[in-house]
C-alpha cells in the first residue's frame, strides 16, 4: 500500500513538474525575443484578388489594422480618461496592443503588469477590470493565442485568474469599492470563451493548411510515380525493339559464312565474333531489363506479343469506335516506315488520348491527324465538348505526363491544351531523321486489339 502511494505521489510529482518545465519554456524562457508578425503569403486569396502593386502592400494589412485599431483605442481611452492623466492612461493601455506586433509573449507580461500597476495607483476610473484594461488584456491574450500553441493560451488564461486572486485579496481591504471578484468572473468566464473559439480557429487553419501541403505532396508523389511508371513501360517497349534488332544481327552474322563458298577464315572469325558481340549484348541487356519485362503491368496483354505499330492504328480506331465514340482518321503525307520506337511512342500517344476522350469526354467526337512529313511525324487528336458530365477520375493529368515522357525522349515537341469550342487537343511532333527515316519498322504486323499504356491518364477533354 504505501508503495502505491509512493508511486502515485511521484507520477504525480512528474506531471506538476513537466507542467512546470512547459510553462517556463512558453511563458519565461525569450518571453522577450523579436518574434515580429509575419506578411500575409504571397499566394493568399486576398494578395491573389488584387493587381500586383496593391498585392505587395495588401500584405501587410493584419499589421495595419492592428496598428489601427490600438491607436483608435488609446485615442478613446484618453478621451474618457480626461485632463492630464488621459494620455497617459491611453499609452498604458495600448502599448501592450501595439507590443503584440514584434513580441507576443511579452505583450502578455506587459499587459499583466499594466494590471498590477493599475491595481496599486490607477485609481476608480482606471481599476484593474475597467473597461479599457478589460479589452486591452483580453485583445493581447487574443493575439498571442493566434501566433502561438493552443497550450500558451491556457497558461495565459490561468496565470491571468492567478494575478486577479492575487490582486483580489491583498488589495479587496484597501480598496473594497472596486469590486475585484465580480469583475475578475466575468472577465474568466468571457476571455475562457473567446480564447477557446480563438484557439479553435488556429487549429482548423492549421488543419487545413495541413490538408492542403499533404494533398500537395501526394500529388506531387502521384506525378512522380506515374512518370517512373511510363518510364518503365518505355523501358519494358525499348528492351523488345533493341533485342529483336540484337537478335536479327546475331542470326545473321551465324548465317552469313554459309551463304559464301569457300569463305576466308578472318571473314569467318569476324562473323563469329559479330555473333559472339551480339549475343552478349543481348544477354546483358535482358539480364538489366529482365525484371521490367516480366512485371507485365498490362493484364489484357501478352508478353510476348509484338509492340504495335502506326500499322495498328486502324485497328486501335475501330475499338474505340466500338466503344461508341465517333472517330475521324486522317493520314496526309508520303506514308513510309519509321524507326520502331518512333511508330511506337505515335501508337501510344494516340491511344492515351483516344482514352483520355471515352474517359472525360463522354459523347463527344473525335478526329485523329497522322501526318508523314520531310522531318518526322506530327500527331494530332482533337475532340469536341462532351454531351454529358463524366464520371470522377482518380489521378487526372498523368496520362499527358506520360505522352510527354515520350516525346521528351525522342527529342519532340507536345501541346495538350483545352480548345475554344469547350473540347481538348493534343498535338505532338516526333523527329525522324533522315537515315532513321528509311529504316524498316522491322515488327511483325501487330494484332487488333491495343495493350493500353499502363498511366493512369487524364489529359482528355475535361481533365
Amino acid at each position: 500500500m504505501t508503495d502505491t502511494h509512493e508511486t502515485s505521489l511521484r507520477s504525480e510529482i512528474r506531471l506538476v513538474r513537466g507542467a512546470l518545465d512547459r510553462l517556463r519554456e512558453d511563458l519565461f524562457h525569450d518571453a522577450f525575443a523579436f518574434r515580429p508578425l509575419p506578411p500575409l503569403a504571397a499566394d493568399h486569396r486576398l494578395v491573389r484578388l488584387l493587381p500586383r502593386r496593391a498585392g505587395r502592400y495588401a500584405r501587410w494589412l493584419p499589421h495595419a489594422a492592428l496598428v489601427a485599431f490600438a491607436c483608435m483605442f488609446i485615442l478613446a481611452a484618453s478621451e474618457h480618461e480626461g485632463g492630464r492623466f488621459g494620455l497617459f492612461a491611453g499609452l498604458l493601455v495600448g502599448a501592450p496592443m501595439l507590443t503584440t506586433l514584434f513580441r507576443p509573449v511579452g505583450a502578455w507580461w506587459v499587459s499583466a503588469g499594466v494590471l498590477f500597476f493599475a491595481s496599486l495607483f490607477g485609481g476608480y476610473s482606471l481599476r484593474p477590470w475597467s473597461p479599457a484594461l478589460f479589452i486591452s488584456h483580453l485583445f493581447v491574450m487574443m493575439i498571442v493565442t493566434l501566433r502561438t500553441r493552443p497550450r500558451v493560451a491556457a497558461e495565459m488564461w490561468l496565470l491571468t485568474g492567478a494575478l486577479g486572486v492575487f490582486m483580489g485579496v491583498f488589495f479587496q481591504a484597501l480598496q473594497p469599492y472596486y469590486g475585484f471578484g465580480g469583475d475578475m468572473f466575468q472577465m474568466m468566464l468571457l476571455s475562457g470563451v473567446l480564447l477557446f473559439a480563438v484557439a479553435a480557429f488556429r487549429g482548423l487553419r492549421e488543419t487545413k493548411q495541413q490538408v492542403a501541403a499533404q494533398v500537395a505532396v501526394t500529388e506531387v508523389e502521384r506525378s512522380r510515380r506515374t512518370v517512373l511508371e511510363e518510364r518503365t513501360t518505355i523501358a519494358r517497349e525499348l528492351h523488345d525493339v533493341v533485342a529483336h534488332h540484337m537478335s536479327v544481327v546475331a542470326i545473321q552474322a551465324e548465317a552469313a559464312p554459309y551463304r559464301v563458298q569457300d569463305t576466308p577464315p578472318e571473314l569467318a572469325a569476324a562473323f563469329q565474333t559479330i555473333r559472339e558481340n551480339a549475343v552478349a549484348a543481348l544477354t546483358e541487356l535482358r539480364r538489366i531489363l529482365g525484371v521490367v519485362r516480366s512485371e507485365n503491368p498490362d493484364a489484357f496483354a501478352d508478353p510476348e506479343a509484338p509492340q504495335p505499330t502506326l500499322e495498328a492504328l486502324p485497328s486501335l480506331i475501330g475499338n474505340i469506335r466500338s466503344a461508341g465514340l465517333p472517330v475521324e482518321h486522317v493520314t496526309t503525307g508520303a506514308v513510309r516506315p519509321l524507326p520502331q520506337g518512333v511508330e511506337l511512342s505515335a501508337y501510344r500517344i494516340v491511344q492515351e488520348a483516344l482514352s483520355n476522350v471515352l474517359r472525360h469526354a463522354p459523347g463527344a467526337e473525335a478526329r485523329v491527324e497522322v501526318s508523314y512529313v520531310l522531318g518526322g511525324l506530327g500527331l494530332r487528336v482533337v475532340n469536341g465538348a462532351p454531351n454529358r458530365l463524366a464520371k470522377p477520375s482518380p489521378g487526372a493529368g498523368h496520362g499527358v505526363l506520360g505522352m510527354r515522357e515520350r516525346v521528351a525522349m525522342l527529342g519532340g515537341e507536345m501541346t495538350a491544351e483545352a480548345t475554344a469550342e469547350g473540347g481538348y487537343e493534343v498535338a505532338a511532333f516526333l523527329p525522324v531523321t533522315p537515315s532513321g527515316s528509311a529504316a524498316p519498322s522491322g515488327s511483325a504486323a501487330p494484332s487488333g486489339s491495343a495493350a493500353p499504356s499502363g498511366s493512369s491518364a487524364a489529359g482528355g477533354a475535361g481533365a
